[in-house]
């Protein structure tokens, strides 16, 4: 196995982008992510199944998986940890066909993400959990774009600055977890 690389990227993701990335890569991501999580997941899939537009752009696309705590006073976010992945697992696989590129949060993924995220060539990075004082630190800006009356649980536009992550999935199949587990066992 090659050591791992570190991959400076910027949002919107290209599709070569994300083609270039391997499971085991380190990331400093930039750029506008939004921050999503369950209800508004399925409003978003509510939107798209009855033909309608989503309250914000998907293609090229990454959503971080999050629910940010109210700011204090001359912060930009409160705390900005990830929330367990699996919990998307029903409504990626529609995401990731309307374009999303990237998703972030923690966890494994179900076998039916991993295969969207090869067949819609995406990726999924994962965010250590415990650390939402250091992803806090890597947003520069935040404002509720979508679903205001979900309170922690609206979309919000986040802008980071080098947010670190690793791929778990990478567009080719790969998988972090299994890979490390693999190596473990033998």
């Amino acid at each position: 196995m090659t050591a791992p690389r570190t991959i400076s990227l910027t949002t919107p993701l290209s599709p070569d982008a994300v083609a270039d990335l391997e499971a085991g890569d380190r990331v400093l991501l930039s750029g506008v992510v939004y921050a999503a999580r369950d209800t508004a997941h399925k409003r978003l899939i509510d939107l798209l199944e009855r033909g309608e537009e989503p309250p914000i752009p998907l293609d090229g696309q990454a959503i971080y998986y999050a629910g940010p705590s109210p700011a204090r006073p001359g912060q930009v976010i409160g705390s900005a940890g990830p929330t367990t992945s699996g919990r998307m697992d029903p409504y990626t696989p529609a995401l990731l066909a309307a374009g999303v590129r990237a998703t972030i949060g923690k966890g494994r993924r179900s076998p039916e993400v991993r295969r969207a995220i090869a067949e819609h060539n995406a990726v999924y990075l994962g965010v250590i959990g415990g650390v939402a004082a250091l992803v806090a630190r890597s947003v520069v800006a935040c404002e509720v774009v979508a679903f205001d009356e979900l309170g922690p649980e609206a979309i919000r536009r986040l802008e980071f600055d080098r947010l670190p992550a690793f791929v778990i999935n990478d567009a080719h199949g790969r998988d972090l977890y299994e890979e490390a587990t693999a190596r473990e066992i033998a």
